[in-house]
């Protein structure tokens, strides 16, 4: 005959409400003594809770996501009989073997109290270590096979609960793994049955990221987008992405994810090159094109990167050395109605400011005509995102790795600077530059905007 006891949550310490972050058992479950009831998690510490009894699982009392504390009541079990009189029927014997049976038991006993005060004490690094759900809930041969339980409808809060108990990991581990962003589920634990330990993270995150696939370094795993319903709070439109940003998305996200972005943030003064850019605009209209600052800032980032070759080089694929190009490919971002496109205006260091703007004129006119080639597009050493004719101060402009550096310019602006006891009205430019950082320390790209403020200051730099 069996009899339900319920299972109560033991002495856990001084941890009260502690959240419950897995259920390892059903109703119909056959457990053994020791078996793992669920799984608990505090700030400090993972555990399982065992089962006193042998017997079949009546009804579980708690779910993923619940809080618990000292006598919380787990679950009902029906005890086998002979788990539950074994006491009795030894007592009964009254002799020697009775007594035998009586001592062994208290012997267990203690080895129990003793191996629940060893995992009491260890519990930060040991304690959560557990057998398989499945092996737990698995009868044993020529038992007849449980009902199947009704599958419980889970609310978000509990689904996000149990993928954290994914992976056996103290919550220390847990941590470092959300950091990197790595799913414990696809790491391999080196520890005591499978353990996840933050040398197995650690391992883990340096193979994906020295690991290379069709589009470069594989980035680490990250949770999905929420599915959301939009059409709940009003009404939404469905507008397809362009093509260019379909094949662009997916190359600005590599990059922003792989490179470890820097921005260097500056102000050129401009008024002595805008006076000039003024006084030649009608002498170089006559032949059909346009003088734009852009043509400036083409040849003074070629002066600065000549001085500076580090932010005209490539990383290597291995990582351990750069590749320095001695030619001076620019590539300009231009913003098209599909989206923003890069040309390339190659040998920029040979070529004078009126061919530069004839060169940038036809660049810009094929992409708003969708007529760029590939090739258009390749071979850049060092890209410019102008956002001046838009407006702005600053922004952080996404690396077009493999280069290894940006700059972004924003739309110019009278201010009143400090000269010579007055303040007088210059036209000052907002320079953003952002750099990989596993090239480029803070203080070069200090250096390379200083460079770049002094040339654009004061365009006979561009000469020397």
């Amino acid at each position: 005959m069996a009899t339900a006891k319920e299972v109560l949550v033991p002495d856990i310490g001084d941890f009260e409400d502690v959240e419950v972050i897995e259920v390892l058992v059903a109703p119909g479950d056959r457990v053994k003594v020791e078996d793992s009831l669920i799984s608990l998690e505090s700030d400090k510490a993972t555990m399982e809770i065992p089962s006193p009894h042998a017997g079949v699982v009546e009804s579980v009392k708690v779910k993923v996501g619940d809080k618990v504390s000292e006598g919380t009541v787990i679950a009902l079990i029906e005890a086998e009989q002979e788990h539950a009189e074994a006491g009795t029927a030894a007592g009964d014997g009254g002799g020697q073997e009775g007594e035998k049976d009586q001592d062994k038991d208290k012997d267990n006993d203690e080895e129990k109290d003793k191996k629940k005060e060893k995992d009491k004490e260890t519990s930060g690094a040991a304690a959560g270590e557990q057998e398989s759900a499945e092996s737990a809930n698995r009868p044993p041969a020529g038992s007849p096979a449980p009902a199947a339980p009704p599958v419980p409808e889970l609310t978000p809060r509990e689904i996000a609960a149990a993928q954290r108990g994914k992976g056996h990991a103290s919550p220390a581990v847990r941590h470092l793994a959300n950091e990197l962003g790595v799913d414990l589920a696809q790491v391999s634990g080196s520890g005591r049955k499978g353990r996840v330990l933050k040398s197995d993270v650690q391992k883990f995150v340096k193979n994906v990221m020295t690991r290379s696939g069709p589009t470069g370094p594989v980035g680490l795993q990250m949770a999905d987008f929420s599915d959301v319903d939009f059409t709940e709070w009003g009404e939404v439109d469905h507008e397809p992405l362009s093509r260019i940003k379909k094949l662009s998305g997916p190359q600005l996200h590599r990059n922003w994810i792989t490179v470890p972005h820097v921005t260097q943030f500056d102000e050129a003064d401009i008024t002595e090159l805008e006076d000039f850019r003024q006084g030649k605009k009608d002498q170089i209209a006559k032949e059909g094109v346009r003088l734009t600052l852009l043509s400036f800032l083409i040849k003074a980032a070629v002066v600065a990167l000549k001085k500076f070759p580090h932010f005209n080089s490539s990383l290597a694929p291995s990582g351990d050395e750069l590749i320095i190009k001695h030619y001076f490919n620019v590539g300009i971002a231009v913003d098209t109605p599909g989206g923003l496109v890069v040309p390339v205006i190659r040998n920029a260091d040979q070529k004078g400011l009126f061919q530069l703007a004839a060169e940038l004129g036809e660049a810009s006119q094929k992409a708003r005509d969708k007529k760029l080639g590939p090739k258009d597009m390749q071979g850049g050493t060092f890209t410019i995102s102008s956002l001046g004719g838009i407006g702005g101060t600053w922004f952080t402009p996404i690396i077009n790795a493999p280069e290894v550096a940006i700059l972004g310019i924003s739309k110019a602006e009278m201010k009143p600077v400090y000269e010579d006891g007055a303040f007088v009205p210059r036209l000052i430019l907002p320079i953003s530059l952002s750099y990989d950082h596993r090239v480029i320390d803070g203080a070069d790209a200090a250096r390379f905007t200083t460079e770049l403020r002094t040339v654009l200051s004061d365009i006979r730099h561009m000469l020397l």
